[in-house]
């Protein structure tokens, strides 16, 4: 199965892999149907995702990185192309903690792999061995240093107790809890207004604008640091708001339409 797969550029530093489409189910399925967790791809291309709690799609950059995570492409399930364009891409899927190691050739050293990407460097054979067992050399996989920029440096390893292989590979049920994501908050935009004048999150919330009215709309920050873009009937957009703040916000197409986000 691994031999039949491609690496393909998607967008700039996200790729995909090749996934025959006898490898997946072959009827498509609908938005409406999707879940938290599914596994999808287009029909005409293979790049496969993950489509998060959050609403956004993250893709998978290579095959070893799909194979810590899933034995197999049972599951994965096929959309029509324009529906997964209305996904929004939310970066790479990393590897699950615990499964394997991984360096880069401009770097000597080996990490171990914690949550949400998180490195930490096994420094020394001695821990290697106590963690990963006598063939740990067998289970270092080198990472592209166009990827390596989705993973963060966390603290060094200098006993086998520091990190405990099975334990955060546990601790990482599935990708979602991995990145820790959050459903987003829904603010619906009817014809006339915005379905509340203040909402409330809290920061790392992504919030989904969705227009429900049937003339097109937009949701745009008033210092115009963040905007949905034209929406038109049916269109949604998300966004991620990491930091603390507040911003008042309007339609661009319709100026008595205002609102107000505090992200705490």
């Amino acid at each position: 199965m691994k031999k039949l797969l491609s690496v393909f550029a998607v967008v700039g530093l996200l790729v995909g892999f090749g996934v025959h489409a006898s490898q997946v189910h072959a009827a498509t399925t609908s938005l409406t149907s999707l879940h938290s967790g599914d596994l999808i791809r287009g029909t005409s291309f293979s790049a496969v995702y993950y489509y998060g709690v959050d609403g956004f799609r993250y893709v998978f950059p290579n095959d070893k990185t799909y194979f810590t995570w899933y034995a197999n492409f049972d599951s994965v399930k096929m959309i029509s192309d324009a529906d997964l364009g209305t996904i929004q891409i939310g970066g790479n899927v990393t590897y699950k903690p615990g499964s394997r190691m991984v360096k880069i050739n401009s770097d000597p050293k080996t990490y171990a792999v914690d949550e949400n990407g998180t490195l930490r460097w096994v420094t020394s054979e001695t821990v290697a061995v106590a963690m990963f067992g006598s063939n740990w050399n067998t289970k270092i996989d080198d990472v592209a240093d166009a990827f390596f920029g989705n993973y963060k440096k966390g603290a060094d390893i200098e006993a086998s107790g520091d990190f405990v292989p099975a334990d955060a590979s546990a601790d990482a049920s599935d990708i979602n809890h991995d990145k820790s994501l959050k459903a987003p908050t829904i603010i619906t935009i009817s014809d006339n207004a915005y379905d509340k004048a203040t909402y409330t999150i809290q920061a790392g919330t992504a919030v989904r604008f969705v227009n429900e009215g049937a003339m097109s709309h937009t949701a745009t920050a008033d210092d115009e640091s963040w905007g949905t873009g034209t929406l038109t009937a049916g269109q949604s957009f998300s966004h991620y708001f990491k930091e603390g703040g507040e911003w008042n916000f309007h339609c661009n197409y319709h100026s008595s339409m205002v609102g107000d986000l505090v992200v705490e």
